[in-house]
């Protein structure tokens, strides 16, 4: 649905600097990297700075700040959007409301706090369509029961987790297919922005791209933002996002793109109408069972990958492109994925438009802590959410995934059985429309195309045993 590292760390004050891949990092970044864990520290300094460790990892509060607000700004449209679409499920407006907001505070707060790492959780939109399109809209499947169905994919989330072996499967990823992780998510990334911003736009009766109206006002203020940014990030001014897409909402609100609502203060209603409303036995039917498999793995790979792009643009990976202490985060996706779809939000995953916050220079889980503090804030102006339009949030998308491309030159293009498998990680990302899905397709050509050119001591054990619940997934496709 879900980057590259740097080589030279870049000044956290900086918004624009970009992270090159974690092959070329620094000994002092790998270092810095192992301070992932978020337990208070003995020694000087305060106690803000003792849990989250700042100082080891180039960062500041100022900066930790505007990364956090740079991320909830990028990500508050979730708010609106993932309500909007399980309403149409079924479900009662105002209190989905009230459930997707609480979980995506609470679960970002865990993220920052447990697992010191700057990322917001929230509903996936990809299994939010699932749950609200295919379940519940096409097999008129209860939506309590597609609510089960999430919540037992949490459950083996984190039996996997505590076993280790999720960790160990993203440790088993071909360094080729990390960095193409990384441009594939940013690709993806951009596309999200152009097809915002109305630039890119699907032909009637037809699941190809075309190019929208350039003249449009929102694609002539989503162009203009691009450029603002690009030109503020290279001034290396502090806030360039938070700027930007300030900007461009003010600038459409005579444009009429941007839509002022009659009140931003308002009592947030009761989840208690979808809160625990979950159907745990009845989503273990038989005939459920390839869709909570559908849950799975595409959640799986589609948080694995954000994960290791976003902390790499953070330069929080090892020389193998690792995050050290990777299942902290993993305990909390888990929990998220499980707390969510009892409290009614299905899906609970890393969203993609945290890099805005590593981008911000946000190297801790201070970004992730004030982002979440946003969004409990935004239970009493839920209309603040509709006042910032797509064009604003635009040129921030387009920025970041454009910039991630660079990710690709550190894939090995001279050896076809490297290349391969990584230009079609890239490919299907953007053809599916699922970042996980592309993961998965990557992974298993990885495999294919080794075993065929007969370099099997390149496959470790473990990536066969992967392929056959791989196998399976694919064929649930179909």
């Amino acid at each position: 649905m879900p980057q590259d590292r740097r080589a030279d760390k870049p000044q956290p004050s900086e918004p624009g600097a970009q992270a090159e891949s974690a092959a070329t990092a620094t000994t002092a970044a790998t270092a810095t990297a192992t301070t992932a864990d978020p337990a208070p520290q003995e020694g000087g300094g305060s106690r803000l700075e003792r849990w989250f460790q700042m100082r080891a990892r180039g960062s500041n509060p100022r900066t930790e700040i505007v990364a956090g607000l740079s991320m909830f700004v990028a990500t508050a449209y979730a708010a609106v959007v993932v309500p909007g679409q399980l309403a149409k499920a079924g479900m009662p407006h105002g209190p989905v409301t009230t459930a997707v907001i609480l979980s995506i505070a609470l679960a970002t707060l865990g993220m920052g706090l447990f697992a010191n790492l700057p990322f917001v959780l929230a509903p996936g939109l990809g299994g939010v369509a699932l749950v609200a399109v295919t379940l519940v809209g096409q097999d008129h499947v209860p939506w309590d029961a597609a609510l089960g169905m999430v919540l037992w994919s949490g459950v083996a989330f984190l039996l996997l987790t505590v076993f280790g072996i999720r960790d160990l499967i993203t440790r088993l990823m071909p360094i080729n297919l990390k960095y193409a992780i990384s441009a594939g998510l940013g690709l993806y990334i951009a596309l999200l922005g152009f097809r915002d911003s109305g630039l890119v736009v699907a032909k009637p009766d037809s699941d190809s791209l075309t190019l929208g109206a350039l003249s449009s006002a929102p694609a002539l203020l989503a162009l203009g933002g691009l450029v603002l940014l690009t030109a503020l990030s290279s001034r290396k001014v502090p806030g360039a996002f938070l700027i930007t897409i300030a900007a461009v909402t003010l600038a459409g609100i005579p444009a009429g793109v941007t839509e002022v609502p009659d009140h931003l203060f308002g009592a947030p209603d009761s989840p208690g109408a979808v809160a625990f409303h979950v159907d745990i036995l009845g989503a273990l039917k038989p005939e459920y069972f390839p869709y909570i498999f559908a849950f799975f793995v595409s959640e799986f790979f589609s948080m694995t990958g954000t994960l290791l792009a976003v902390s790499g643009r953070a330069g929080l990976l090892d020389a193998q492109g690792n995050l050290p202490r990777m299942r902290r985060p993993f305990y909390v996706d888990s929990a998220a994925v499980i707390g969510g779809a009892g409290l009614g939000a299905p899906s609970m995953t890393a969203y993609l438009e945290s890099s805005a916050g590593a981008d911000s220079g946000g190297r801790t889980g201070l970004s992730s802590a004030v982002a979440a503090c946003g969004f409990a804030a935004l239970l009493l102006i839920t209309p603040f959410a509709t006042l910032i339009p797509s064009a604003a949030t635009a040129p921030v998308l387009m920025y970041i995934g454009l910039n991630m491309l660079g990710a690709l030159r550190k894939v090995d293009f001279t050896e076809p059985t490297n290349a391969l498998p990584a230009a079609m990680l890239v490919a299907t990302t953007v053809f599916f429309g699922n970042f996980g899905t592309g993961i998965a397709v990557g992974l298993t050509a990885h495999v294919l195309v080794k075993a065929a050119a007969g370099r099997f001591r390149e496959l470790p054990w473990g990536l066969w045993i992967v392929m056959i619940p791989l196998g399976y997934y694919f064929y649930t496709l179909v």
